[in-house]
């Protein structure tokens, strides 16, 4: 263990951001460097918070099953070199999930029964920051090659997990990438004030220096046949996401101005990194409606703050969370309790209990608002709430909801992949389809999630392929089926 007193001595400290008047005029990290330069000053002490608590439940909160209380002790020991393997160990990507993740490690945290939790999320990023700074994350190269051969479509943290891992095996790994870069949501869905994609590229460059192997601009279907992938390769893992994005029906729904928040974010993204963007949709000068109130609608609103809203207001048809953990929700599940995430101090308005209605046309065919009622969760349902009815101004709505499953058309029906009640497509215990050869990991076969979910996935995806090359694996697997089913 760590420090034996020091969840009684020490308090729980998170680093500052930078000051809200600067960085909302930039697209840089909302930290001052970056998020594990920042908490170095005090994470020594904040590892040190870590007890003895016998059975460390931070392990199970974790997809990964990362080894947080062994690499929290080699931080407050100064063992900066062993806690880097222990963290690498369980999670090829560290500084992603250290920036991204909504940390349910820490929920499960033993200390956080009766004070703060500690601050697991910003030892993991400080450990994997400063490991970079000091070039100490240097290329794996596997030890002999197999001559096996593997596609993986998809470049998100699912398909660069399964692909990393494999590679590492010796196998001969290609990932096929539609978008003009590596990286799916991870390049163009997160800010880049949550992920300056520099932190994306360092790793991209690991994994081209191990033997990884990157087409982009490649849409399997439309440039190249899933046939043809099955000729070339031995084996194919589906890491594609879940890309339908969840809408709703209302009166007004097709007019200008009303937009998915994947079509708003990967153009901001491309715009914030100097690439031309025609016909741009931007929030500037707009009153701006977000329609969810998770962590897509947050990036949308940070966004919208930095490309010059008029005004911003993010809608969620659910109740407020309360501020401390619900009864109904006991350590050490994930509560739902308010959040206040970066760009919520930043401004905007927040609205619970809410339905749209309908959107209103300014009569060009545009959006000029949305008429909206407060609702109640009785049985079950969201009943409206007589005489609540108001009307918002708005000339961008952007709709933040979610996603309900990865694209038919193309590799899932090409291939016949089964899918299942919920319209991910099946898998068994070693993530194999019932199309012998074809693999599928992440959202794509899990449903939307988180990205600690989709490496993890990756990883033990990558297991099962390499048992079906090699007869057996050596690789670990993050995720036991049976954990996998209860998390669903």
């Amino acid at each position: 263990m760590a420090d034996p007193r020091g969840f009684i001595t020490t308090a729980r400290q998170v680093p500052e951001r930078r000051p809200i008047s600067e960085r909302v005029n930039d697209w840089k990290e909302v930290y001052p460097g970056t998020v594990g330069r920042a908490c170095l000053p005090i994470i020594s002490e904040q590892a040190g918070r870590c007890m003895d608590c016998g059975i460390p439940f931070c392990n199970n909160g974790c997809p990964l099953g990362n080894l947080i209380p062994e690499w929290n002790d080699l931080v407050w020991r100064d063992k900066w070199q062993e806690a880097l393997e222990r963290l690498h160990a369980t999670n090829n990507f560290p500084e992603f999930t250290g920036r991204l993740c909504p940390a349910p490690c820490e929920t499960a945290c033993v200390v956080g029964i009766s004070r703060d939790p500690v601050t697991i999320k910003n030892v993991e990023v400080s450990i994997i920051d400063k490991a970079w700074d000091d070039l100490r994350v240097i290329p794996q190269q596997p030890e002999w090659h197999t001559s096996k051969t593997v596609a993986v479509i998809g470049s998100g943290p699912a398909g660069l997990a399964a692909a990393q891992q494999l590679t590492r095996a010796g196998h001969t790994v290609v990932v096929y990438e539609r978008a003009d870069q590596v990286g799916g949501l991870l390049r163009y869905g997160i800010p880049e004030f949550k992920l300056e994609k520099s932190v994306l590229d360092r790793r991209l460059k690991q994994m081209v220096l191990e033997g990884t192997q990157f087409k982009t601009g490649v849409e399997i279907g439309v440039d190249i046949l899933i046939s043809e992938l099955q000729e070339m390769y031995e084996a194919i893992v589906v890491a594609t996401g879940s890309t339908i994005p969840r809408g709703i029906t209302v009166p007004g729904v097709d007019l200008k101005g009303i937009h998915q928040a994947m079509e708003y974010l990967p153009q901001a993204n491309r715009a914030a990194l100097g690439k031309d963007v025609p016909n741009q949709i931007t929030a500037k000068n707009k009153n701006v409606v977000i329609i969810g109130g998770g962590d897509t609608g947050a990036d949308c609103l940070g966004t919208a703050i930095r490309q010059g809203a008029k005004s911003v207001t993010q809608l969620e048809i659910m109740a407020r969370p309360g501020d401390e953990r619900p009864a109904h929700q006991p350590w050490p599940t994930y509560p739902m309790t308010f959040k206040v995430a970066s760009a919520h101090e930043e401004g905007g308005d927040r609205v619970y209990a809410v339905n749209t209605v309908a959107f209103t046309d300014d009569g060009t065919g545009a959006v000029s608002g949305l008429d909206v009622v407060e609702v109640e969760f009785v049985n079950g349902k969201f009943l409206a709430k007589e005489g609540t009815e108001r009307h918002i101004p708005a000339e961008l709505v952007l709709f933040a909801m979610g996603f309900v499953g990865p694209e038919r058309a193309g590799i899932i029906d090409e291939l016949g992949l089964e899918l299942d009640d919920r319209g991910n497509i099946t898998r068994n215990e070693d993530y194999s389809t019932n199309v012998t050869g074809v693999f599928a990991c992440g959202d794509a076969g899990r449903g939307q999630s988180l990205i600690v979910w989709a490496i993890a996935e990756g990883r033990s995806c990558a297991r099962g392929v390499d048992a079906f090359l090699s007869g057996t694996s050596k690789l670990p697997r993050s995720v036991s089926p049976q954990l996998r089913q209860l998390m669903l």
